[in-house]
């Protein structure tokens, strides 16, 4: 962005390095831009080039199907808003600029912009037909890692944007409602307490003692229902479910931590750890590295 030739440009097409847009990408998302002043980002879907490479792949591409299809899809139509998924994704250069910037104050930099770009009015277009291959992280430390950066973040951007959101004049009163409940209070704390109070406590406590009582409802039709949701998504995968289930409340132990490290910013609420890709699902074979063993400690068995 600081480069000469960048003043030259309106647009801005970001990429992690692990992604490979195919070479009609921008005949395909330029048109939006150019065609409709008020859009500033327009996002692409991720697709996988390492979804079968084991269990744990298969797991995240089910939980990201969902939220492509349904989280993204729905906030594209319905108040043209969602976050950025920080790659894959072009936005227009005036809008980044009067939004303030790129802003590293939280790991999530991408959706810090995309709220003050949605806060300035300017709207957002979702494309779920253009799709861009990316690599999954097929090691559990590294997936544990970018989860914590990816909840920890959202959290601590929700403390820092709230009272913001809240006393705007530039956007509507349901947009906000919108923005605090259902896009920051819902689905980057509720989504992750929840799971893990009556997954991991709550159930375990009815069983260790009788007397605690929980409906039917709580324990099977709600969470049936959540999970079947997630699954109409990916039918072949339909006979992982379990493995999905038991994995995500696992997970939901770790997204608690950071969801609770986000909103009181303790201590590695800005830790950044890149997330580790092998890069074995690419076409070229990744150059041998001399690299030292690490030192197994006992808290990583």
């Amino acid at each position: 962005m600081l480069h000469a030739y960048v003043q030259q440009c309106d647009f801005l097409a970001v990429f992690d390095a692990d992604f490979q847009p195919e070479p009609d990408f921008l005949m395909r998302t330029i048109p939006y831009l150019a065609r409709n002043p008020q859009i500033a980002l327009v996002q692409a879907r991720w697709e996988f080039v390492n979804p079968n490479e084991c269990l744990m792949t298969r797991i995240q591409k089910m939980t990201l199907d969902y939220h492509f299809k349904v989280e993204q899809e729905a906030g594209s139509s319905t108040f043209a808003f969602f976050g950025f998924n920080g790659t894959a994704g072009v936005w227009r250069i005036s809008a980044i600029k009067e939004a303030g910037g790129w802003d590293d104050r939280t790991t999530v930099e991408d959706m810090d912009l995309a709220v003050r770009a949605g806060l300035k009015g300017w709207k957002f277009v979702y494309v779920g037909d253009v799709k861009v291959k990316s690599e999954l992280p097929s090691n559990l430390k590294a997936y544990r890692r970018q989860q914590h950066r990816w909840t920890c973040g959202a959290a601590n951007l929700f403390r820092k944007m709230g009272a913001e959101i809240l006393l705007t004049k530039e956007v509507s009163l349901w947009w906000k409602l919108y923005l605090l409940y259902s896009f920051f209070l819902v689905r980057k704390v509720v989504a992750h307490v929840v799971p893990f109070v009556l997954y991991c406590v709550v159930i375990p406590f009815s069983v260790l003692i009788p007397e605690i009582k929980i409906p039917a409802w709580g324990v099977v039709y709600i969470p049936t229902a959540i999970t079947v949701l997630y699954a109409v998504r990916n039918p072949s995968s339909i006979h992982f479910i379990p493995f999905w289930i038991l994995f995500e409340n696992v997970m939901s132990f770790h997204r608690t931590k950071a969801t609770f490290i986000g909103l009181l910013e303790l201590g590695s609420v800005n830790e950044w750890v890149v997330t580790e890709k092998l890069g074995s699902a690419s076409n070229t074979k990744p150059v041998p590295q001399i690299l030292e063993r690490p030192r197994c400690r006992f808290w990583d068995r």
